[in-house]
């Protein structure tokens, strides 16, 4: 970034502009000195006093002077920014770190550098640079740290120029800028097994067609190109055609996370709000899926997923895992409130085929909805539900096994569905929660197996 050729282009516009423009620099200490040297003038003029002619010159001269030259000055400053880390969860500090490089062949004056930053990551940065050598370069850095997540520009650059007595300055900005992206907070989940291991939910993360056995293979007909040494004699003796063992096909196991986003269902802003928390949820649960290999797909409420994705959502353990969860992470950052009032378009999105596993964070249920919650649970593996009820959010202290009655009522209908729903008072963390929900899952397992034997 070059400071003053952009200042050039900015304050050139005739030698009025210019004027104007050097006058508005003046600080309180030059428009004193202008004002006392007028003064001083006029004193001297109507007392008839030459020596104080000459001082009243003086004060008035040398503000306009340091003026004049502060204006004439073409600095040639280069200017970077680097922010580390560029993504941060919600509640910790990210460090920038500002470069200016003087680029000309002439040394610089006293700078003061000034960053433009939200108010939401603190009060602006200001920092005074001595003298900045020829090919001289000066370092500095500022935290900032925001409760709130989002995407927050950083810049532009100012540098503020100012004569050796102070009686001048003028701002120069720079005209690139940088942003920082608040992620949702991420908790560490314990490696549990839930339900749906059946429809791709498991530690395995491949499954074959031909599971054992020459009876067990699947073949297809011979291409071009096929290594001979995989003909299946027996099926092309059955076909009359040459047929080959097909190769395995690995299938990775499949995790659809639901975030609901009504407006209609959560009570409350700010960063312990009950919306908040289901966003933060949703990541710790996106992140944990994908460290444990699954392909995951985050879905919201009207039916759209992460711009990017794959049918089958991000593939987890691989190289692009931290890809993966980094778009996700941008999406939740920016993600607010929908106007739907319904679930029915992420149930539309589900029913289209076999989800895997389904982890669901809800707010407030009316009947209607809990219907069409639990009716997702048809085409899914397994299905763990979140739900968030405004009316246990606002009591105090928080009760994990106290929800309202009409919670427990969209509960049992999620259950009834086969969900393992799990309701989510104030001040528990996901870590908790996801416990639970193991253990709900268990108790349900172990009351089926113990009906069915009866």
């Amino acid at each position: 970034m070059d400071a003053g050729g952009t200042d050039r282009s900015q304050d050139d516009r005739g030698e009025d502009g210019g004027i104007r423009t050097a006058l508005a620099g003046l600080t309180t200490r030059g428009r004193s000195f202008l004002a006392a040297g007028i003064a001083a003038a006029v004193c001297a003029y109507v007392l008839g006093q030459s020596d104080l002619l000459r001082v009243g010159l003086l004060l008035g001269v040398l503000p306009l002077v340091c003026a004049t030259v502060l204006y004439r000055t073409r600095y040639r400053v280069a200017g970077s920014r680097r922010l580390s880390p560029g993504r941060v969860p919600a509640g910790s500090e990210a460090r920038v770190h500002l470069r200016v490089d003087n680029v000309s062949r002439l040394p610089t004056g006293l700078l003061m550098l000034q960053d433009r930053v939200p108010y939401v990551l603190g009060p602006r940065p200001r920092f005074v640079l001595d003298r900045v050598e020829p090919g001289g370069r000066r370092e500095v850095s500022y935290r900032v740290r925001s409760d709130l997540r989002g995407r927050y520009p950083l810049g532009p650059l100012q540098l503020r120029l100012t004569d050796p007595f102070g009686l001048c300055e003028l701002t120069r900005s720079f005209s690139t800028y940088d942003t920082l992206t608040v992620i949702p907070r991420v908790e560490a989940l314990p490696p549990v097994r839930l339900s749906g291991e059946a429809k791709g939910y498991g530690e395995g993360r491949q499954r074959s067609l031909a599971l054992a056995g020459d009876d067990d293979v699947i073949p297809r007909g011979y291409r071009y190109g096929d290594d001979l040494r995989r003909v299946h004699w027996r099926s092309t003796a059955r076909y009359g055609e040459l047929m080959v063992r097909r190769e395995e096909q690995p299938q990775r196991a499949r995790c659809t996370v639901l975030l609901d986003t009504r407006v209609v269902a959560y009570e409350g802003a700010g960063p312990d709000s009950a919306f908040e928390w289901a966003v933060s949820g949703t990541a710790s649960v996106l992140v944990h899926m994908l460290e444990r290999g699954f392909s995951v797909r985050l879905l919201t409420d009207t039916g759209n997923s992460v711009p990017g994705e794959g049918a089958d959502g991000f593939a987890g353990a691989s190289q692009g895992t931290a890809d993966a969860a980094g778009l996700m992470m941008d999406t939740l950052a920016v993600i607010d409130h929908s106007d739907s009032v319904g679930l029915s378009q992420a149930y539309d999105v589900l029913r289209g085929g076999n989800e895997g596993l389904l982890v669901a964070f809800f707010g407030d249920l009316d009947e209607e909805q809990a219907t069409v919650a639990a009716k997702m649970r048809q085409r899914t593996g397994g299905a763990v539900a979140f739900v968030l009820d405004s009316e246990t959010w606002a009591r105090e202290p928080a009760d994990v096994s106290g929800p309202s009655g009409r919670g427990e009522e969209r509960l049992r209908m999620l259950r009834e569905a086969g969900w393992t729903a799990v309701t989510v008072p104030r001040g528990v963390t996901m870590e908790e929660l996801w416990r639970l929900a193991e253990h709900e899952r268990t108790g349900l397992a172990a009351a089926s197996g113990g009906e069915g034997t009866r």
